[in-house]
C-alpha cells in the first residue's frame, strides 16, 4: 500500500512507518554515478521483485470481532485467504476497475470458480461484513459474504468508508468483519495504543506482523484468521519494455544494472525523505538516481509517468489492475 492503498483505503506503510513529508518538486542527485537506465515508454507495466524485502508485508487478512470469531467462522474466512494470492488479486481488481464488473459478481464468479463454497463449517446467526470505500475492499467483502452464506449465516456488507471510521465500529460489533492488510493495520493499532511516534512493528516477514497484529488486537476485541498470500502494498516498477531492454526482474538486478545518472525515479513528494522509498531503495540496494520526478502515490500518474518514458522506474501498488497481463 502506498501512502495508504491509495483510493482512499488507509494511512499506509509510508505513512505508518516513517518521517515527515517532504518537499515537492524535481529532485537532482548529486551523488549519481555510472550511466544509469534511462526510461523507456511503453504500454505494459510490471513490478521488479522486492528480493531484498524492503516493504512491509500487507497480506489480505480477515479481522473480526471477538465476540463472534468461532472457530467456524474463523475456518471458512480462512477459504477465502488460501485462494487468493498477488496475481489472482489483480484480476479481480481489472475486474472491477477496468472492466467496470460489479464487485458482487466479480466477487460471486471468483467464488464459483475457486469452488469456495464446498466444505464449509456451518454456522448461524448474523454477520455484517465491512469493507472500505474501494473496490478491492468491496470485492474481499463480497467473497466473505458468499462463503459464509454457504456456511448457513445471514451476512450484509456494508461500505463504510476509511479504517479511522470502519475500525471503531468493528471494534464496538456494529460490524463483525472487514478484509484487512496486515502491516496497515498493525501500524494503525499500535499508533492507537501507544501513539503517533509509536517504534514500528510491522515486519517485512508476514509471520512477524501477525505476532505483533495478534497482540494489538487483543487490547482492542479483535482476533484475526489467517493471513492470505495475496498482498496489496507499496511496490517498484517498470515498463515491460524497461524490464526486456535491460534484463531486469528484480531490484538487485535494477541496482546493478541501472544504477546511475540516466535513471530516474518518480513517486510521490515524500518519496525522498520516506524510509520504504527513495531512502529505502538507497540503503537497502545501492541504488542511486540522476533524478526524481513528483508524481503521485502509485496513481495515473505514477503509471502515466512510465507509460510515457518521463520515469526510469516508479512507486506502484503491488495488487494494481494496471498490472495485469504485464
Amino acid at each position: 500500500m502506498v501512502l495508504g492503498i491509495l483510493a482512499g483505503l488507509s494511512a499506509g506503510i509510508l505513512v505508518a512507518g516513517c518521517g515527515q513529508a517532504g518537499s515537492s518538486g524535481t529532485k537532482t542527485e548529486s551523488k549519481a554515478s555510472g550511466a544509469g537506465c534511462a526510461p523507456v515508454a511503453g504500454d505494459k507495466l510490471v513490478v521488479l521483485k522486492d528480493d531484498k524485502h524492503l516493504q512491509n508485508s500487507d497480506n489480505i487478512v480477515p479481522a473480526v470481532n471477538a465476540k463472534v470469531a468461532t472457530p467456524a467462522l474463523l475456518a471458512n474466512l480462512d477459504k477465502v485467504s488460501a485462494a487468493l494470492d498477488t496475481p489472482k488479486l489483480i484480476q479481480l481488481n481489472k475486474q472491477a476497475d477496468v472492466d467496470r464488473v460489479a464487485p458482487a459478481k466479480v466477487a460471486a464468479d471468483f467464488a464459483k470458480a475457486n469452488n469456495l463454497t464446498a466444505g464449509v463449517q456451518k454456522g448461524s446467526g448474523s454477520i455484517t461484513v465491512g469493507a472500505a470505500n474501494f473496490s478491492e475492499s468491496q470485492t474481499l467483502g463480497y467473497l466473505y459474504q458468499t462463503v459464509l452464506q454457504a456456511a448457513g449465516y445471514k451476512v450484509t456488507v456494508r461500505t463504510i468508508g476509511n479504517r479511522e471510521l470502519y475500525e471503531p465500529s468493528l471494534e464496538k460489533g456494529e460490524i463483525q468483519v472487514v478484509p484487512e492488510y496486515a502491516a496497515t493495520l498493525t501500524e494503525f493499532l499500535n499508533q492507537k495504543a501507544n501513539g503517533k511516534n509509536a517504534k514500528p512493528k510491522a515486519s517485512p516477514n508476514i509471520d512477524t506482523t501477525m505476532t505483533a497484529l495478534t497482540a494489538l488486537g487483543a487490547k482492542y476485541g479483535l482476533k484475526f484468521g489467517k493471513p492470505s498470500a495475496a498482498a496489496d502494498e507499496n511496490a517498484f516498477g517498470v515498463t515491460t519494455a524497461f524490464a526486456d531492454k535491460y534484463k531486469v526482474t528484480t531490484l538487485s538486478e535494477f541496482a546493478a544494472k541501472c544504477s546511475g545518472k540516466a535513471t530516474v525515479l518518480g513517486g510521490p513528494p515524500e518519496c525522498p525523505q520516506r524510509a520504504f522509498c527513495q531512502p529505502g531503495l538507497e540503503k537497502t540496494y545501492g541504488i542511486t538516481f540522476g533524478k526524481f520526478t513528483q508524481l503521485d502515490a502509485g496513481g495515473a500518474q505514477s503509471k502515466n509517468g512510465l507509460k510515457t518514458g518521463k520515469v526510469s522506474l516508479s512507486l506502484l501498488l503491488s495488487s494494481d489492475a494496471a498490472l495485469a497481463g504485464s
